[in-house]
């Protein structure tokens, strides 16, 4: 189990930042979604030991935050949301410095920078000041930071904050990379759901300092039986008004995909029917599946409703 949350709660003065957090996660990639104010940077402060729990603790591959922070520092990689160089110092001389606080040999921190700086592509411009990259480049160099000591866990804040598409590609790409093939475990905190879901396999989502849930991103996806994507080859439009004369409501994309809902009380046997009535093969055919934005609007306004109620679709593997 690389982390495991125990009744951990967070106070500021009478307000609960976290509230008695109880999970266990053993997942590659997990994703932390919530609002603003909704506990993640806090938790995550927790868990680095910058924070003091009020309540509870938590463990990090079997080590508790309260009592062995310094093992669990020596063990994590975080990259901060915001800018955190030292100024005046190129990105190998400050990879070099950050695997020497790691507890890396001056040697093995050098040849380490060196190595890690090139997998983020910035092999070339290691001897540069920090100051004179890009936006793009300098998310590397955090990353690359992050990285230089070989994590058990990679804490990553917000890492495609305010890049371009094409920057925010490739740090998607190597996130997906270290993922699959890297030792390191992964807790990916970010606004953008999509890059969530491309990079992590489970998520817990933070609403004022409670887990309102969590769990394996495609079980908490659901799949709709009543709505359908389709793509045809024959008459679309007289098939659409078959679909409608039944009850169908239906719509065309740019793409030729109908997407079809049935009557309450019709089943797919309906559109098979039609489509050999009307000589229609059906090219492609899947269910509607909620995305993650969809399945995390939904959790927030449950928790409006009944905040009492978490769902806990159960990360532990």
């Amino acid at each position: 189990m690389f982390l495991e949350l125990k009744n951990l709660s967070v106070r500021f003065g009478k307000r609960a930042i976290l509230d008695s957090l109880d999970s266990s996660m053993d997942s590659k990639a997990l994703g932390l979604l919530g609002p603003n104010g909704a506990g993640k940077s806090t938790l995550i402060r927790t868990l680095l030991g910058f924070i003091k729990p009020s309540s509870g603790t938590a463990f990090i591959s079997g080590k508790n935050i309260r009592k062995e922070s310094r093992e669990i520092r020596a063990m994590v990689g975080y990259m901060p949301e915001h800018e955190s160089f030292i100024h005046g110092l190129s990105p190998v001389r400050l990879l070099r410095f950050m695997g020497e606080l790691c507890g890396l040999s001056s040697k093995d921190a050098m040849e380490r920078a060196h190595e890690v700086l090139f997998y983020v592509g910035l092999g070339e411009a290691r001897y540069r000041n920090v100051e004179t990259f890009s936006l793009g480049m300098q998310q590397k160099v955090k990353l690359a930071q992050a990285l230089v000591h070989g994590p058990h866990l990679l804490i990553l804040d917000e890492p495609t904050n305010a890049l371009d598409p094409a920057g925010r590609q490739e740090m998607i790409e190597l996130i997906q990379d270290i993922v699959k093939n890297s030792g390191s475990h992964v807790i990916l905190c970010s606004h953008i759901l999509k890059d969530v879901e491309l990079c992590c396999n489970d998520v817990v989502v933070l609403n004022k300092g409670k887990i309102i849930l969590s769990g394996n991103i495609d079980d908490l996806r659901q799949v709709d039986e009543k709505i359908y994507d389709v793509r045809i080859k024959g008459d679309v439009n007289h098939f659409i008004s078959e679909l409608s004369e039944k009850g169908c409501q239906c719509s065309l994309s740019e793409r030729d995909i109908i997407r079809i809902v049935l009557p309450p009380n019709e089943k797919t046997r309906l559109l098979f029917e039609l489509a050999k009535k009307n000589d229609v093969q059906l090219r492609h055919f899947y269910y509607k599946k909620s995305s993650l934005e969809d399945v995390f609007i939904q959790a927030l306004e449950e928790n409006k409703e009944a905040p009492g109620v978490v769902n806990h679709a159960g990360l532990s593997k």
